[in-house]
C-alpha cells in the first residue's frame, strides 16, 4: 500500500541550505545594528498562558492567537452546556496555553516579572518564531520570524528617532534603497476620530484603517458603517485623509492647524515635529520618512508615534513596523513603565530580497575549497590539510569517498564551492598541493601557504 506523501501545514515553509545562508545574513545583519545601538539579547518561551495573551490585541487579533489544548482529556471539565455559550468561555475550558501572537507583549510580562532585577531604561532585541492563525497569502504566513528592538522604562522620543535610524541602517546594509518610512500618532487618531464626531472611537476607527494598505477606501468605508459610524463621520474623514506628506513639508502644518481645536491631536503633531527636528542631520533618513494620516496600526496596545516600512514597486507589503506603547505593563498589574519598540519580518524580507533579485548573490557555499577524495590510504593527511586551512579561517570540506575527479568537481560547483584541491600522489611526494579556481578553470601546483593566502582573499 503506498504511502501519503507528507506535506506541512498551509501557512509554513521548509527552508533549504541556500535559503538559510540567506535567513542567516538577514539575522546577522538586523542584530549587528541591533547591538550597535547598545540592544542586549533576549528569549522567551514558544508558548504563554492564554490569559497573557487574550485581550492585547483587539478582539480580531484574539480570534488569530493560536491555541494549544490543554494535555490529556481536555474535554473531561466540559458540560454539553458549555458548547451552547460560544466559543470564548469554551476555549478557557480547554486551554490554559497559546503560541505566542508577537513578542511585545511577552517584553511586556518579562518586564513585570523581572521589574525589580533591571536597569532602566532597558534595551533588548529578541529574534524569535511567532505564530497567528491568519490567512495564508503572499507575504502572509502563520509562522514567521520577528526581530524586534524595544526600549523600556523612558518616555523620551530620542528612542523613537533612534528606531527610525535603525530602521534605514539595516536596509542599507541589506541592498534594500527603494522604501518609505511611514509615520503617524495614536494620538492623532484619537483627535480625528473626535474631530470627526465620534470621540472614544478611535480603536475601531483604526482597525479599519489599518487595511487601506490592503483595499480601496469603499470597503474600509462600508465596514465603518457596519460598525455604526455614521455618513457624516466617514466623509468628514474622507475629507481630511491625504496621501503621503513630506514630514518636511508644510502640509502637515495645514493639517495640524485645521485639528488644532483637538487636543490629542496637537500633541501628537507636536511629538512627530520633536522626532523629525533630532533627525536634522540625518537628511537620507528623513528623505524616507512619510506622513500617513491613515496608518493605524490596528493593535490596541500602542499609545503614541507609530511608525511601517514599506518597500516600493514590490508586491510585499511592509516589512517593519512598531510603535509606543506607555501602558502595556499596565495590563498585569504594572503602571508607569513606557516602552517602544519596532519588528522585523524575516519572511518577507526576504521575500522581498528575492523579488528584487538579491538572493542569488547571498546564496554562497559554506565552503570556500573542496579537498577531492584521491586516494582513501591518504585520508589522515587529507585531513591534516583541512585541519590547517580551519586554522587560517578558511572554511573547507572533503569530498567523502573517492569518485571520479569529475563528478568531485560537479558537486564542489553545484555547491558553489568556488575552489578546490588537488593531494594525489605527485603533490604528497613534492609537499605542494594543486590549487582550481572553478570559475576561471585556472589551476595551480603551489605549497600550503600559498595556497592559504590565495583562499584567504576569496569572498
Amino acid at each position: 500500500m503506498a504511502k501519503d506523501t507528507p506535506g506541512i501545514p498551509r501557512g509554513t515553509r521548509d527552508f533549504g541550505p541556500a535559503q538559510m545562508k540567506v535567513r542567516n545574513h538577514i539575522f546577522s545583519t538586523i542584530r549587528s545594528v541591533f547591538e550597535s545601538f547598545g540592544f542586549m539579547p533576549l528569549e522567551t518561551p514558544a508558548m504563554e498562558n492564554l490569559s497573557v495573551l487574550t485581550g492585547k490585541y483587539g478582539d480580531e487579533g484574539d480570534q488569530l492567537i493560536y491555541k494549544i489544548l490543554n494535555s490529556g482529556d481536555f474535554l473531561s471539565g466540559v458540560q454539553a452546556s458549555d458548547f451552547e455559550s460560544g466559543y470564548k468561555p469554551l476555549t478557557r475550558k480547554i486551554s490554559e496555553k497559546a503560541l505566542r501572537y508577537d513578542l511585545t507583549v511577552p517584553l511586556a510580562r518579562y518586564v513585570v516579572m523581572n521589574r525589580h532585577n533591571l536597569s532602566f531604561p532597558f534595551r533588548r532585541y529578541q529574534m524569535q518564531p511567532v505564530w497567528r492563525a491568519d490567512r495564508p497569502s503572499f507575504g502572509r504566513y502563520r509562522e514567521f520570524w520577528q526581530c524586534d528592538a524595544d526600549v523600556v522604562g523612558t518616555r523620551s522620543l530620542v528612542c523613537e528617532a533612534e528606531i527610525i535610524q535603525m530602521m534605514t541602517m539595516v536596509m542599507d546594509r541589506l541592498g534594500i534603497t527603494d522604501y518609505i518610512i511611514k509615520i503617524n500618532h495614536r494620538k492623532i487618531l484619537s483627535g480625528l476620530a473626535a474631530f470627526c464626531g465620534a470621540p472614544g472611537r478611535e480603536a475601531e476607527m483604526s482597525v479599519s484603517l489599518d487595511k487601506l494598505d490592503k483595499v480601496e477606501w469603499p470597503i474600509v468605508e462600508t465596514e465603518m458603517h457596519n460598525r455604526g459610524f455614521s455618513e457624516a463621520f466617514t466623509q468628514k474623514l474622507n475629507q481630511l485623509r491625504t496621501g503621503l506628506l513630506s514630514v518636511t513639508g508644510p502640509e502637515i502644518t495645514e493639517l495640524a492647524n485645521a485639528m488644532q481645536s483637538e487636543p490629542d491631536a496637537a500633541n501628537g503633531f507636536t511629538e512627530l515635529s520633536n522626532i523629525v527636528a533630532y533627525l536634522k542631520g540625518f537628511p537620507d533618513v528623513l528623505e524616507k520618512l512619510r506622513f500617513d494620516l491613515s496608518l493605524a496600526r490596528g493593535l490596541s496596545y500602542y499609545t503614541g508615534p507609530i511608525f511601517e516600512l514599506v518597500p516600493q514597486g514590490v508586491k510585499v507589503g511592509s516589512i517593519c513596523g512598531g510603535g509606543r506603547y506607555d501602558e502595556l505593563t499596565s495590563v498585569f498589574g504594572v503602571d508607569g513603565i513606557p516602552g517602544v519598540g519596532f519588528s522585523f519580518g524575516i519572511d518577507r524580507i526576504y521575500d522581498l530580497l528575492s523579488e528584487i533579485g538579491k538572493v542569488q548573490d547571498l546564496e554562497t557555499a559554506s565552503a570556500k575549497v573542496l579537498l577531492v577524495m584521491f586516494d582513501e590510504n591518504h585520508i589522515a593527511r587529507y585531513l591534516e590539510l583541512l585541519s590547517r586551512l580551519r586554522e587560517a579561517g578558511i572554511s573547507c570540506e572533503l569530498y567523502p569517498e573517492t569518485a571520479k575527479l569529475k563528478k568531485q568537481f560537479s558537486y564542489a560547483d553545484t555547491r558553489k564551492i568556488p575552489a578546490v584541491i588537488v593531494l594525489g600522489e605527485d603533490e604528497i611526494k613534492a609537499g605542494t598541493l594543486t590549487l582550481k579556481m572553478l570559475a576561471s578553470g585556472q589551476q595551480e601546483t603551489m605549497t600550503l601557504e600559498q595556497a592559504i593566502a590565495k583562499l584567504q582573499l576569496l569572498h
